[in-house]
């Protein structure tokens, strides 16, 4: 059973790894794609249900929206101060961000009892010092802009309060919550939007045939099966598998952009890889 969780979590962050390839043909703006991702992905599942003919369980959505509304809040303020982090440090934001599953291996430990051993703690260890490496952290001597520290550590927090909701989420199907939770976060991210003046002036049909895909897939998708999939899975699963995101992110830009890539770059990649197999490997079965 594990497997097949494991397999449905890494196949939503391979969606989610491709998002940047994508990104490179649109000509909308980013907080307007992350607007759509919420509305399409909300109706993605809408529709789903409605092909599945289940009705919308108003009593457990009911019974949990303190947490859903919570959670759907703190997934778009990810989303708005990553982006808002990126205007000053991209390498910088993402790195603060990607402070959060350890953040939630910590908070885990400590008050949810979750067992850890010593080898996978060496293993995130591991994993974060790849993606430091992979970031060039250590081959740049430019000045860190504390803006984008500020705005990618309050992003790392949204998806901590994100995660540590859902998993006290109680009889509600996958399905239902990440409807909710999309919309909400499409309320929060719509004034960002607005006042940044993010919405498109002239019509692009490839720009928009993107934007449907990333709605539809990279979020409809996608969402379900990673939040069906973290409720069940440890938390140092979570935080070392997710660092194979941006390592298919390089991947993809090196081999199809032709980006440059650095050997530091690549013994990053080849570290977080190692970390991601050793702790499933390392991991109490029991």
């Amino acid at each position: 059973m594990k497997d097949k969780v494991i397999l449905r979590y890494l196949f939503a962050l391979t969606l989610y790894g491709t998002i940047g390839f994508f990104l490179h043909f649109t000509v909308y703006s980013s907080e307007f794609i992350v607007l759509c991702r919420g509305l399409l992905g909300s109706l993605f599942i809408f529709l789903v249900l409605r092909f599945q003919k289940k009705k919308i369980d108003k009593n457990a959505i009911r019974k949990n929206l303190i947490l859903l509304a919570l959670s759907g809040i703190a997934l778009g303020l990810n989303w708005v101060f990553l982006f808002a982090g990126y205007r000053y440090g991209i390498a910088i934001s993402s790195l603060c961000n990607y402070m959060a599953p350890v953040i939630v291996v910590v908070i885990t430990s400590l008050f949810y009892k979750e067992k850890i051993n010593l080898k996978q703690i060496l293993c995130i260890v591991l994993a974060f010092a790849g993606m430091l490496m992979m970031m060039g952290i250590f081959e740049t001597n430019d000045t860190v802009d504390m803006r984008c520290v500020i705005y990618g550590s309050l992003a790392a927090i949204g998806f901590v309060i994100l995660v540590l909701c859902n998993r006290r989420l109680q009889d509600i199907r996958p399905l239902e919550k990440t409807l909710v939770q999309l919309l909400f976060s499409a309320m929060i991210v719509l004034p960002y939007v607005y006042f940044n003046d993010g919405f498109p002036k002239q019509f692009d049909p490839l720009s928009t045939a993107i934007v449907l895909m990333l709605g539809f897939l990279h979020t409809g998708v996608a969402y379900i099966c990673y939040f069906s999939s973290i409720d069940t899975l440890p938390a140092q699963s979570i935080a070392v598998l997710g660092y194979l995101e941006p390592v298919l992110n390089l991947l993809i830009g090196a081999l199809i952009l032709k980006e440059k890539i650095s050997l530091t770059g690549i013994l990053g990649a080849v570290m977080i890889i190692l970390a991601s197999v050793g702790n499933e490997v390392f991991a109490d079965k029991k």
